[in-house]
């Protein structure tokens, strides 16, 4: 299991080898915004999150299937993710 210690605002999900953040936006916009800048960083890694937009707000959970756990891709996406907003 990967340390996500240096992560803000970053948990482990219960009952998964996966970390979960859930991020929050002024708007609709900002937070499409937010995913179209994660989805192309994503795609560039070949590594997609798992995640969930509603209105401003997006649920992401980050999980490496080839390994049945959270790997350095997590974390690089994760601080990616983490960049993006603070």
């Amino acid at each position: 299991m990967q340390d996500i210690s240096e992560l803000k605002n970053w948990q482990y999900v219960d009952g998964r080898d996966a970390i979960s953040r859930c991020f929050q936006f002024d708007d609709f916009m900002k937070a499409f915004a937010f995913m179209t800048q994660v989805a192309l960083k994503a795609e560039k890694m070949n590594h997609h999150p798992e995640w969930l937009n509603v209105y401003n707000r997006v649920e992401v959970t980050l999980t490496t299937h080839d390994t049945n756990g959270v790997s350095k891709k997590d974390i690089e996406l994760a601080k990616f993710m983490d960049g993006l907003v603070d």
